[in-house]
């Protein structure tokens, strides 16, 4: 393809090895060459964003993975979207395959909705669109003022299980907690397998002053005389509900796992020692092999060690996330290419085709 008459380029919004990696994948399949750009650190850790070309009138995709050094991948991403906004850019699209601080959009006991603000950043910053991929919550699509879509990857990982699972006919599905058993079941239903569920993950109960209710009067009595409170009931002689406290069960599994392939699927495994545990309850109750599917594989901290160590047989997550690193240091990590589907999805949005042939077969719940 002709490059100049193509009327959209295609920009790496990172300088890291695995963004230009992925970003040259999809380039290949579309045919166009990479855009011409310098994105680097000076020397009091500043952003500094080159573009190297014109890109007047023209559709550009910024591709941005997200490394470990999360706040200055989005920084690169803001930079670059505000400089080809300012070069006269007609779109800006953002292909950002795993969506940074997608776990912080709930209101939180006085934190705030994190991922909300980021939103607004990328709209003030220029940018028109997004292609992302396995959102956490998909209701974080209404935070955006302009289109996003949210690809899948479980067909992907759907196909990897088929053809790199040995017996995968004698595995079941598993969900590490009730909240991930609508996934569970979903690649359960697709795969003609069973299902299973770990209840008894707890819940981290910090002390932010909701169990500390206000002291109540006692209105029994001369009405001079008051407890010493410094807290008095909003209304006299009311009281409010004592709420009872959460306690950790005990952890059972939902499911017959003896004999089986044990199959955890998730959307993001960060933090290892959830899946660690799960590994550990799943070989008690006799299953033999243990696998965890992911899309992003964000693999922080100690994970490698840990997942080495365990009883996890083998960690699939997609190259939505640079994991190099991690998987040197724990060949049980594998990975599956997405670059396909990215491909085709910036393939249709510049011919203004439907984007409903990515979604075949595929439910709201993946």
């Amino acid at each position: 393809m002709n490059v100049a008459k193509s009327g959209y380029r295609v920009f790496s919004a990172n300088s890291t090895p695995a963004c230009t990696e992925l970003s040259k994948k999809i380039t290949e399949r579309l045919g166009v060459e990479l855009g011409k750009s310098v994105v680097y650190q000076e020397s009091n850790r500043e952003t500094r964003v080159e573009i190297k070309e014109s890109v007047r009138g023209q559709t550009i995709f910024i591709i941005q993975t997200i490394p470990r050094d999360v706040n200055t991948a989005i920084m690169e991403l803001l930079i670059m979207a505000y400089a080809l906004k300012t070069s006269c850019a007609k779109n800006i699209i953002g292909v950002i395959p795993y969506f940074p601080y997608s776990k912080q959009c709930k209101m939180r006991k006085r934190g705030s909705i994190v991922c909300k603000l980021l939103a607004s950043m990328l709209a003030k910053a220029g940018l028109t669109h997004i292609i992302t991929m396995d959102l956490h919550q998909k209701e974080i699509q209404g935070f955006f003022t302009f289109p996003v879509d949210n690809l899948r990857a479980s067909p992907f990982l759907l196909q990897y299980i088929q053809e790199e699972i040995p017996d995968y006919r004698n595995a079941i599905i598993v969900a590490k907690s009730p909240s991930a058993a609508k996934r569970a079941q979903s690649y359960a239903e697709r795969l003609r397998l069973g299902l299973a569920v770990i209840h008894g993950e707890a819940e981290s109960d910090m002390a932010d002053g909701r169990h500390s209710p206000p002291c109540v009067r006692n209105t029994i009595g001369h009405p001079g005389l008051e407890l010493p409170c410094k807290q008095q009931a909003p209304f006299p002689g009311i009281e409010l509900p004592i709420m009872m406290a959460k306690e950790k069960p005990p952890i059972t599994v939902v499911g017959d796992v003896g004999g089986r392939i044990a199959i955890i699927v998730d959307d993001i495994i960060d933090d290892v020692e959830d899946y660690v545990a799960a590994a550990e309850i799943l070989k008690e109750r006799g299953a033999y092999k243990i696998y965890i599917m992911a899309t992003h594989g964000l693999l922080s901290a100690d994970a490698p060690r840990l997942i080495e160590e365990s009883a996890i047989d083998e960690v699939v997550v997609t190259n939505t996330v640079p994991h190099e690193v991690q998987k040197l240091q724990c060949p049980k990590i594998k990975t599956v290419d997405v670059s396909m589907i990215l491909a085709e999805a910036i393939r249709r949005i510049h011919n203004g085709e439907s984007m409903a042939y990515l979604f075949r077969n595929i439910t709201v719940d993946d």
